[in-house]
């Protein structure tokens, strides 16, 4: 007799990236009983949620819901998309809706059963826990959340965890669009609601969550597989030509960890340090041992962001080797020139700052290696309170480092290059995370409300 299982189907590692036809072919005939895709992350800092943009273009995001959407509209499987828009908020839910009504008509699906589970966290409820003492910062770089911060910020939202979305799969809508959700828990909720065991089905989507990303090589932008079952679950790639051993899946394991073993998330504390990672097949690893617990009251995480400043940038090259001996040199003293050119404003309404890539750029004082190469790409910016302060300074700060004169100097045309005309490119609004705290919470249904759509 066949051993009862659950298959999942995590297509990319964030929705909009992409992933090739071939292996998305071959994950369906492998039948799956559910699609899950995760769709957003703080990785790109705080912009996305305080501008209210998508993290992926409209065109890429549209690409990849109509192959998942339509193959589990004809497979009559439910396909669970996780942090829509990026970071989950309702301006980001909505942009995703629209592109989904768009696909359904065009489609010509008319009866496919929708639920969205918002994840937007009012103002007044996380005041109310802070004069509970219930809002704590996530990390010892994180200050305690004050009051001006909480007002200054333009959007608040949480990181739901698997009960939400359990409560849409007891909808039996075929298709569940969520705001903010921890990464891996719309596919642990497919699994728990199934019947699987709650650590197992967390830790599988701790692996799925990133698509292909624990094979080698490793990629963000191909299916992978997952297989629960009652006392183990399996990972192995839609496409044979990634390899998935051992180390790979316990390499998965640790990423994004700052503990080896032990992983918080809502509600829950994973316990990874007796896993087991068998290889099955030449391409298929089993993973026994995931532990689980409770952890002290249920606390969710909180993201918000608040407009800071306004920013200018421009990307030059430098080639000349007696200007890149002295980079650091120059470059303090052409902003020393342009502070005193602008003496009227007050320093702290802005801040000049200097990239030399090809010059410890990356890793700044940690970078081992010494060596001068023969050319440099300097970005530099301007971060200012307002976007005419931020664009004067970058403008100022670059012709003035376009001709600056230096000992040594042999020719003086100029001594940058510009990829591009015009030079000084206004980013615009710059935001922070201005709340990035964990909430208590007395049930972990009441923030995320369910919403049914025909």
């Amino acid at each position: 007799m066949k051993e009862k299982s659950f298959k999942i189907l995590s297509p990319c590692g964030i929705l909009g990236y992409g992933f090739p036809d071939e292996s998305f072919n071959r994950a369906i005939e492998m039948s799956p009983d559910a699609i899950v895709v995760d769709a957003g992350s703080t990785d790109a800092g705080p912009h996305k949620l305080g501008a209210g943009v998508a993290i992926v273009s409209k065109m890429a995001a549209k690409k990849d819901l109509r192959r998942i959407i339509t193959a589990g509209y004809k497979l009559g499987i439910p396909v669970i998309i996780g942090s829509a828009g990026g970071s989950g908020g309702e301006v980001h839910v909505k942009w995703t809706l629209a592109i989904i009504d768009e696909i359904l008509r065009e489609e010509g699906i008319k009866d496919l059963k929708q639920a969205i589970v918002w994840a937007d966290i009012p103002k007044a409820a996380v005041r109310e826990a802070m004069r509970k003492g219930e809002v704590v910062p996530l990390g010892t770089s994180v200050p305690q959340l004050e009051e001006k911060a909480l007002e200054e910020t333009t959007a608040i939202v949480a990181q739901m965890g698997i009960e939400p979305i359990i409560k849409a799969l007891e909808s039996h809508a075929g298709l569940i669009i969520c705001g903010r959700a921890y990464d891996p828990a719309p596919f642990a909720a497919v699994g728990v609601y199934n019947g699987y065991p709650k650590a197992l089905s967390y830790h599988m989507g701790k692996v799925l969550e990133c698509g292909a990303l624990c094979c080698n090589p490793g990629t963000t932008k191909d299916c992978m597989m997952g297989e629960l079952f009652e006392d183990h679950f399996d990972v192995y790639p839609a496409d044979p030509r990634r390899k998935c051993n051992t180390t790979s899946v316990a390499a998965h394991t640790f990423y994004e960890k700052d503990h080896p073993f032990i992983l918080h998330g809502p509600g829950i504390i994973q316990d990874l340090e007796r896993c087991t990672f068998v290889q099955k097949a030449e391409n298929r690893v089993s993973v026994y041992g995931s532990d689980m617990r409770d952890s002290d009251g249920y606390w969710i995480k909180l993201e918000g962001a608040r407009l800071q400043a306004y920013r200018t940038f421009v990307i030059a090259g430098v080639r000349d080797p007696i200007l890149i001996s002295k980079l650091d040199e120059v470059e303090k003293a052409v902003q020393a020139s342009v502070e005193k050119q602008y003496e009227e404003i007050d320093r702290s309404l802005y801040t000049i700052m200097f990239y030399n890539y090809g010059i410890n750029a990356v890793m700044g004082d940690l970078e081992p290696l010494k060596d001068v190469p023969h050319e440099v790409g300097v970005l530099f910016q301007v971060v200012a309170s307002t976007q005419e302060i931020a664009s004067a300074i970058c403008a100022s700060l670059r012709s003035t480092f376009m001709h600056y004169g230096y000992e040594g100097r042999k020719a003086t045309a100029g001594n940058l290059a510009f990829p591009f005309a015009p030079s000084d490119v206004e980013f615009g609004k710059v935001f922070e995370f201005s709340v990035y705290h964990l909430m208590k919470v007395s049930d972990p249904c009441s923030f995320f409300p369910l919403e049914a759509r025909e």
